[in-house]
């Protein structure tokens, strides 16, 4: 009976430790992990290196800031009396003009003189007319050649002791200077750059200028003052000059006596990228109407660009030194690279501008 009763507890534990057995040999299955796909991750682009700034050929005019061969900037100026009696408009080459001075003379007009170094003018360049002592001034101060037809007994002196370098119509060969038969005379005398420079060189005149220039923008600074798109200058009931700022081309349309002003070369209409307005003394020297302006000393005025206008004060030492134009901080203006017309105005001119 204890051999049954131990052969029992044998065969229990022999089951025992089979089930164990099985239980072990049948192990769970690993879970299947599946690889994630690679991802691929995009290379960040190259930063855009920032443009270079576009810098002009050439080197910039003492004038109008505007770039050109060195070779032109570093030539003489040629200072053109141009007339503006009603008989002569419109005038050829006033467009290519860096500078344009407007003065007036005797009886109601005025005339211009327009500064050239960069610009050459395609064609015959006028009408030319007479010279005034305050356009030898001009000339005198940019070192200018000076081109006239005659001129009053003063300014004739005062050129020639300044030793003004000068081409006059009056002592010219007809090569230089002829009559446009389109116009009547005296407000049809014309010549042209190439013959202008021509007779420099012929005449031996130095090559070049010797001035200070203007100071410009080249940073498109945003402008500020009173607002001026529109500028009403009246020189008296028959003379008026106005500008009316155009927005898509960035620069003044000019009027004269309310009709658009247009060079006679191709009709285009005249334009400024800056309007400086110079109040000065005026006087009537005798029964024919000639007057004195004084351009030497000091004054008031205004500075007009891009929409804006400022008040300013000018100062010109003496008959020889550059006109300087300050701004209400006492520092010079800084102009708008391009063409710049300065209004020569008397104390008590009307000037509006809205």
């Amino acid at each position: 009976m204890k051999k049954y009763i131990i052969l029992i507890i044998a065969l229990l534990s022999i089951s025992v430790l089979l089930a164990a057995c099985n239980r072990a040999s049948v192990l769970p299955e690993e879970p299947v992990v599946e690889e994630p796909e690679p991802v691929e991750i995009p290379e960040e682009p190259e930063p855009e290196p920032e443009p270079e700034p576009e810098i002009p050929a050439g080197v910039p005019s003492p004038l109008s800031g505007l770039y050109a061969d060195e070779e032109l900037v570093e030539g003489r100026i040629m200072a053109i009396v141009f007339d503006n009696h009603p008989a002569a408009r419109w005038q050829a080459g006033l467009k290519d003009a860096e500078v344009i001075y407007e003065y007036p003379v005797e009886g109601t007009f005025t005339r211009y003189m327009g500064l050239y170094l960069i610009g050459q003018p395609e064609g015959q360049i006028g009408p030319i007319r007479s010279a005034r002592p305050y356009f030898v001034t001009k000339a005198y101060e940019f070192d200018a050649i000076f081109v006239h037809v005659g001129g009053s007994e003063a300014a004739k002196s005062d050129a020639k002791k300044l030793k003004i370098a000068e081409i006059d119509g009056l002592n010219s060969s007809p090569k230089i200077f002829w009559r446009f038969s389109e116009k009547k005379a005296p407000n049809n005398l014309y010549s042209s750059m190439e013959m202008l420079r021509q007779t420099e060189e012929e005449r031996g005149y130095r090559d070049s200028s010797e001035f200070e220039g203007f100071i410009f923008d080249y940073d498109d600074t945003t402008r500020e003052g009173e607002p001026a798109k529109k500028v009403e200058i009246i020189y008296n009931k028959s003379n008026r000059t106005d500008y009316t700022y155009d927005d898509d081309l960035g620069k003044y349309l000019r009027y004269k006596d309310g009709k658009s002003h247009i060079d006679e070369s191709d009709e285009t209409q005249l334009t400024a990228d800056n309007i400086i307005v110079q109040r000065a003394g005026i006087k009537v020297l005798d029964n024919e109407g000639r007057l004195a302006i004084s351009v030497e000393g000091s004054g008031t005025g205004y500075y007009i660009s891009q929409r804006y206008s400022e008040e300013i004060t000018w100062e010109k030492k003496e008959r020889s030194s550059k006109t300087y134009y300050y701004n209400t901080d006492g520092e010079e203006i800084v102009l708008k690279p391009g063409q710049t017309w300065i209004q020569i105005v008397g104390m008590s001119t009307s000037v509006e501008m809205e």
